[in-house]
């Protein structure tokens, strides 16, 4: 799986399907943040969350893990464009997350955006398993992603672009994921629990902040 194809293009392919809701989405709960210090960020893509990051806590250590190369290089472009005295708070770590091998109890703040929907089920229990043994005890975590809504018409309507969007992405990028996976209980047999969440688009998509139970 890479997003070197659609690298170049994914910024304009997001606002012609979305407009801004996918970065509001990303940065809703961002305001939540009790002082993150070090950050694990997978899947960032261009650098719209990591630079609204970097603004909002400007003493961040920030780790980028992406397996796509172009899309690593177009997140520093733009850091070093927008926030060029904040660079260096930044790791760009070009590797799949899956033989990713991170550190123990390291992060006291991960970050998935838009990333974890490319994983099929029998996938996602180790990574998010790899991910929870990478924060520290009391850690936060980030989430925003699609979902599906309960009922109506919405629930049509999230069921269509996904499968649409899951064929385009199966094609351009060879994901293996082919539907939405309720993410909440990997979470929570990890001792995260819930303790914010926004939903845009009636539903089919939300911003989640998780936090560690002591």
């Amino acid at each position: 799986m890479s997003f070197d194809s659609v690298a170049p293009w994914y910024r304009t392919l997001e606002t012609i399907a979305f407009g801004g809701v996918l970065q509001r989405c990303r940065i809703a709960c961002l305001d939540k943040l009790q002082n993150p210090g070090r950050v694990l960020i997978v899947g960032e893509g261009n650098g719209r969350f990591l630079s609204e990051l970097l603004r909002t806590h400007p003493d961040v250590e920030v780790e980028c893990v992406d397996a796509s190369e172009r899309m690593l290089s177009l997140a520093r472009q733009r850091i070093e464009r927008e926030l060029p005295d904040r660079v260096d708070r930044v790791r760009f770590l070009h590797q799949d997350i899956t033989s990713w091998p991170a550190p123990e109890c390291h992060y006291d703040l991960v970050v998935t955006h838009f990333v974890l929907d490319c994983f099929p089920a029998s996938q996602l229990a180790g990574i998010i398993s790899k991910l929870s043994r990478a924060a520290t005890d009391d850690a936060s975590w980030l989430l925003a992603d699609f979902s599906i809504p309960e009922k109506g018409i919405a629930r049509l309507r999230a069921r269509l672009w996904l499968a649409a969007m899951y064929r385009f992405f199966r094609l351009t990028t060879r994901i293996q994921a082919s539907e939405i996976i309720d993410l909440a209980p990997f979470l929570q047999a990890e001792g995260f629990a819930l303790a914010r969440e926004h939903l845009f688009q009636s539903g089919m998509l939300k911003s989640e902040l998780w936090r560690r139970i002591l």
